[in-house]
């Protein structure tokens, strides 16, 4: 039995799941609402505040699917009842950014302003900075799926380089840093 996919899914209060005729699995809660289609072969059943994803063999394709839906659902269930939040640090002397609604400025030390557009799901604030500190950007979402893909693209814009640590990393990630040239003694 997979020890993920065995485990309930526990519904805080305020969060309702439904289960049609077709296998689509739509969570409603304070923080939005969300679906995901589940294989035909996987059974989703809710009793009382709990949700239970089953599987009818030991297959490793069902084996693999167990885990995976158990997984997506508990994330919608979170999502929509607490949110998501990944904040990015901007690395490097000049490196700055600006959320106006959904679009978002960075200044990344290229000769021109970067402008991305946020899908209408994820909300963005720039961090206010103090002096001698990175800008840090916050994202929250309620889709956790998205919301990686979206921090993943940012991120992509100036990735941190291993010398000076300068570009774009998620707050509290550990880099490797390589060290520089050094002047050999003779």
């Amino acid at each position: 039995m997979s020890r993920i996919g065995k485990l309930p899914v526990n519904l805080p209060a305020g969060v309702t799941v439904e289960v049609s005729s077709d296998n689509v699995v739509k969570v409603k809660g304070p923080k939005g609402e969300m679906s995901q289609k589940v294989d035909p072969d996987i059974t989703v059943s809710v009793e009382g505040k709990e949700v239970k994803v089953t599987r009818p063999t030991d297959q490793p394709r069902h084996r693999s699917m167990h885990g995976l839906y158990r997984a997506l659902i508990h994330n919608m269930v979170v999502g929509v009842s607490e949110g998501f939040t990944v904040q990015q640090e901007l690395v490097g002397v000049g490196y700055r950014v600006e959320v106006q609604g959904q679009i978002v400025i960075f200044n990344l030390g290229y000769s021109h302003e970067i402008h991305f557009q946020l899908p209408k799901e994820v909300k963005a604030e720039a961090a206010a900075v103090k002096k001698g500190q990175n800008p840090v950007l916050v994202m929250t979402s309620c889709d956790k799926q998205l919301l990686g893909q979206v921090a993943a693209k940012v991120r992509s814009f100036r990735k941190p380089e291993p010398y000076k640590g300068k570009g774009i990393k998620f707050v509290g990630e550990q880099l490797r840093r390589k060290a520089g040239k050094s002047a050999s003694a003779k």
